[in-house]
């Protein structure tokens, strides 16, 4: 039987200068899912996650994340279930080198120092990475695709069902960005996306919410929105590169499609 991850009933969200942000969110993931968030700048994507673990909280509507409602008296066991991965790896990892960084989120649920050091393991192994090489280095240290490894990683030990992920491939070198595609590929808890490379959409979700002006517009197949250019166009979208026709450099000439 299909069950229910995440369910977003009717969210509405303004900003302090009264901006609207999120307007008459209806939303609902199942446990495996794996959804991307898709829209062009302002247009709610980093806000609607931030309601996922009550960095928000909505003032219309409700957000439920598994059985629990995000609450201010709900917050602790929300921010277990779900795990929230920044854009930015610097604003996650503050601790002096990546073992204490892994094992913030274990140690602060108040698991046992054997339980901290099995979780961590598991989590730096999970994103690719050798404990014994990365336990002592410091995180700032870090290239900016080893930084990003070392920030799920450190979600992943506190174990949760749920890993929000805010434009995972920001400032990501393509070896690097394919790493990443691949270490969310073998993950198998709900995911949740929000992101501008379309591309990644389209190799990771099957499923896309695409969000314009804090509203949802399309919710459906991500083939198949990724497959009509004119839909995206019209939401400041551009298709993936990966579907749109080659083109060469003639020598004689300008750009020209094979």
């Amino acid at each position: 039987m299909a069950v229910v991850a995440l369910a977003i009933q009717n969210v509405g969200y303004s900003y302090p200068n009264g901006t609207p942000a999120l307007r008459n969110i209806h939303l609902t993931i199942m446990a495996g899912q794996r959804v991307a968030i898709v829209g062009a700048n302002g247009s709610g994507k980093s806000t609607l996650l931030h309601h996922l673990n009550g960095l928000l909280l909505p003032q219309v509507g409700q957000v439920q994340v598994g059985p629990w409602r995000v609450a201010p008296n709900t917050l602790r066991v929300v921010r277990n279930a779900l795990g929230l991965v920044f854009q930015n790896p610097d604003d996650q990892l503050f601790m002096p080198s990546v073992w204490e960084d892994v094992t913030f989120g274990p140690k602060n649920q108040g698991l046992s120092l054997e339980v901290q050091h099995q979780r961590a393991i598991a989590a730096l192994e999970a994103v690719g990475f050798n404990p014994d090489d990365y336990a002592q280095r410091i995180p700032q240290a870090l290239s900016g695709g080893e930084k990003k490894r070392v920030a799920i990683a450190g979600v992943l030990a506190m174990q949760p069902s749920i890993l929000a992920l805010d434009e995972p491939s920001a400032q990501l070198d393509p070896r690097s960005r394919r790493q990443l595609i691949h270490l969310l590929d073998r993950l198998s808890l709900t995911q949740i996306i929000a992101t501008h490379d379309l591309d990644l959409a389209l190799d990771l979700c099957d499923r896309t919410v695409v969000l314009s002006q804090g509203e949802i517009v399309y919710d459906g197949s991500t083939a198949a929105v990724m497959g009509d250019p004119t839909f995206l166009e019209q939401y400041a979208l551009e298709a993936p590169l990966s579907s749109q026709r080659p083109y060469c450099l003639r020598s004689d000439g300008p750009v020209t499609n094979l």
